[in-house]
């Protein structure tokens, strides 16, 4: 017997319901951007169009705090996805390449574990553990709680293709005298490039936009950009805010855009 075939887009309802899931979710994304151009100083009243805010960010009386949290914030992300991305690489390799062993589902299942758990429950999880062996808080425990949270981010995409690659690939490297290494290096790094890539973009943009883990895990003194703008916008919504926050969702729907061609460039080679 065969299954029967629905289509979603034919429920009652289905467009109405989607188009106000899209409102939701986008329509202050939209606003935020369209009064980061305007020339008033009030976030309400519309008085022309203007780039005045976006001067401001880089060279109005707040320019310096914010440099010094964009700085942070590049220098993590690099620093967080780099890493993330090589430790995702070994675990993609040791879950697919390795054939089945013991604890492989417990071991998937603990690097998928920061993607289930709620993220509020994993910083106040890594504040306790920091203060519990009197790690001093500052830009390295930032950096050490984004790398664990973005390993499963870059994993995803690198295992994912690795399950693609037929092993036969290096099997011939193999028998053709090169060691496991230079099969390795060789022939599946190159066909995983893509991937690889994607995976660390990922992580870089998760990096980059995380606020929660960054609040609790942050020191005195030490900000990050998401950071800086949540003290901002307690003092009161400024139309620099809205600029600040425009160009990093800029940023990072460009970055999110790169790792899906890049992914799917990745599948169609």
């Amino acid at each position: 017997m065969k299954s029967r075939h629905y289509d979603i887009k034919a429920f009652t309802g289905f467009m109405p319901i989607t188009l106000l899931c899209l409102a939701v979710l986008y329509a202050p994304l939209i606003i935020v951007s369209i009064y980061s151009f305007n020339a008033s100083e009030s976030i309400a009243v519309w008085e022309g169009f203007s780039f005045r805010w976006y001067l401001d960010v880089f060279s109005g009386p707040e320019s310096a705090k914010f440099k010094v949290a964009a700085r942070n914030s590049f220098l993590i992300a690099i620093i967080a996805a780099t890493t993330a991305t090589a430790i995702a690489v070994f675990a993609a390799t040791a879950m697919v390449r390795s054939g089945g062993f013991r604890l492989r589902k417990w071991s998937f299942g603990l690097i998928s574990l920061p993607l289930m758990v709620p993220e509020i429950v994993t910083a106040v999880a890594t504040l306790i553990f920091f203060n519990s062996i009197g790690f001093e808080r500052g830009i390295l425990t930032i950096l050490v709680a984004h790398i664990a949270f973005c390993i499963p981010f870059a994993y995803l995409p690198i295992a994912a293709r690795m399950q693609g690659i037929e092993s036969s690939y290096e099997q011939a490297a193999m028998d053709l005298y090169a060691t496991r290494r230079q099969a390795f290096t060789r022939i599946l790094l190159p066909l995983m490039a893509p991937a690889i890539i994607s995976g660390f973009l990922l992580a870089f943009i998760i990096s980059l936009d995380d606020f929660i883990i960054t609040n609790f895990v942050k020191g005195a003194g030490v900000e990050t950009l998401p950071t800086a703008i949540f003290g901002a916008v307690k003092q009161g919504i400024k139309p620099n805010i809205m600029a600040i926050s425009t160009m990093l969702l800029a940023f990072s729907v460009v970055m999110v855009t790169l790792s899906y061609f890049v992914s799917k460039k990745g599948e169609k080679s």
